[in-house]
């Protein structure tokens, strides 16, 4: 498998693509704007879209996943506790750049569910703290993890948002995340790329 990070929006959220490099199927993790920009990047590399991943609704995460699923004709998934945020223009806080959005999934998982898309499978962590339904999706055999909001390098997501709570999201890193192996990748919302290792013994916050 192969990550490509894109950097998209006005709060500089990270985008991934996790490519099946064998058959050149992918996922979208997270694409919280610039929907054609990402389109092309897909359509020049041959790439076939399986899906949108959320690892939660706040603007800046799902803003173009609409506009992405309805280009390639796929499905969008998030958590089932994050149909609410996803759909609230202010719990997915759009108001703060002046627009009142709702967003979708087309699928709402389960914690531990495991989601089979483009040849790869990967594991629906639910970490609530930031959001109510934020998730992490781990893939255990390329000992990959994007964390979205919850786990940043050197640092964790904020909790000032409606449904957010601090005691939550650290309880949710130390009983989800801290328990994976040291050596797995961790791809965050925002920031640099960092590993449960460095974290695990670094992190302030934990």
């Amino acid at each position: 498998m192969k990550v490509e990070q894109y950097c998209v929006g006005q709060v500089a959220t990270n985008c991934y693509f996790a490519i099946n490099e064998e058959t050149k199927e992918m996922v979208i993790v997270d694409p919280g704007d610039s929907a054609q920009m990402l389109a092309e990047k897909i359509r020049q590399q041959g790439l076939e879209p399986k899906a949108v991943l959320l690892t939660h609704g706040h603007f800046d995460h799902a803003m173009a996943a609409g506009e992405l699923a309805e280009i390639f004709g796929i499905k969008i998934y998030a958590h089932k506790a994050e149909k609410d945020t996803l759909e609230n223009p202010a719990k997915n806080v759009s108001v703060m750049i002046g627009k009142r959005e709702a967003y979708h999934a087309d699928v709402f998982a389960e914690d531990d569910e495991i989601l089979k898309l483009a040849g790869m499978e990967l594991k629906v962590l639910h970490t609530p703290g930031h959001t109510e339904g934020g998730c992490c999706y781990y893939l255990e055999k390329e000992k990959t993890l994007f964390s979205g909001d919850t786990l940043f390098c050197q640092s964790v997501g904020r909790t000032d948002f409606p449904g957010g709570s601090m005691s939550g999201l650290v309880r949710s890193i130390r009983e989800k995340l801290l328990t994976l192996p040291d050596d797995v990748k961790v791809y965050p919302g925002h920031m640099d790329i960092t590993s449960i290792g460095r974290e695990r013994t670094g992190n302030p916050f934990l």
